[in-house]
């Protein structure tokens, strides 16, 4: 028995996928989408109710020439559960809404009820006015007063900022001169120490000339070139000590027989007797008759 949830699938060996044919679809063709009703609306050809949250199948499409700072709007299209009329909405980004389009009415819009008790209260406001000259003074002090408050509030904030800004920049200040006196303490301390090391090196090592080995590398040694320098550790004592005294005993013996041996004596050649001679053998005797 097969599963009833297959991952993979057969593919034969000649399988081509460049052979299956493209579909090819209109630019903006419509999909069949699963909604809900996003509001309460009247269908304008029956008069029925169609509740919030009716489930629909709807087509959807992209409205041309529409949109809301480039934010796309789609169009819904949905039937009446009665007598099947096409209903159409579709998205209003401007109010984070849908809007009622063809088919059916909204029965209430919340931003248009909104409006609507503005410009009423505006109207009412202004006809007060008109008639009360005194609740037109007192209005016009009250806004006053409001406009006083706003642009005090906003002198507020300001002052705010500016001195948390100088106390901001005062801080970094601060920081910056003590990191700069870390700083300087450190070097001072790095360089004393850097003093003292050396310091010390000099008075434990000094620089003294190398001798010559034989007299034959001093005979070969150019006269212009400078002598060669070496480091030696010195002694306890205030006294400049000797190269020769610095080395061991093994060393000093193999530098004094260098000096007295001088250079090494060529090896001649090995020349054998019949040559020595001047004896050169042209060809093999002849046999004795």
């Amino acid at each position: 028995m097969s599963e009833r949830k297959v991952l993979n699938k057969y593919f034969p060996p000649d399988f081509d996928p460049s052979l299956i044919p493209r579909r090819r679809q209109p630019k903006n063709s419509q999909q069949v989408v699963r909604l809900m009703a996003p509001f309460s609306m009247r269908c304008n050809t029956c008069g029925e109710y169609i509740y919030k949250g009716k489930k629909f199948n709807a087509r959807k499409e992209t409205v041309e020439g529409e949109d809301y700072y480039g934010i796309k709007i789609f169009r819904f299209y949905i039937k009446c559960t009665l007598c099947s009329a096409e209903i159409t909405f579709k998205t209003d980004p401007k109010n984070t809404d849908y809007a009622a389009e063809h088919g059916a009415s909204r029965n209430f819009e919340p931003w248009r009820e909104e409006k609507a008790v503005e410009e009423e209260d505006r109207l009412a406001k202004l006809e007060e006015e008109e008639n009360n000259p005194m609740k037109a003074l007192e209005n016009r002090t009250v806004d006053s007063k409001r406009e006083m408050d706003i642009l005090d509030a906003l002198q507020d904030i300001r002052a705010r900022n500016a001195r948390n800004e100088r106390i901001g920049q005062s801080v970094d200040l601060l920081e910056r001169i003590h990191m700069e006196e870390i700083e300087t303490e450190e070097d001072r301390e790095r360089r004393l120490a850097e003093e003292e090391d050396e310091k010390l090196v000099r008075e434990v090592f000094a620089k003294v000339p190398a001798p010559a080995a034989s007299s034959s590398s001093s005979a070969g040694a150019s006269s212009g070139s400078t002598p060669e320098v070496i480091t030696v550790k010195r002694k306890a004592g205030a006294d400049e000590p000797d190269l020769q005294s610095l080395l061991p005993d093994s060393a000093r013996a193999l530098l004094s027989v260098a000096s007295s041996i001088g250079a090494p004596a060529l090896k001649k050649k090995k020349v054998e007797g019949k040559n020595a001679l001047g004896i050169k053998l042209k060809g093999k005797a002849k046999a004795k008759t």
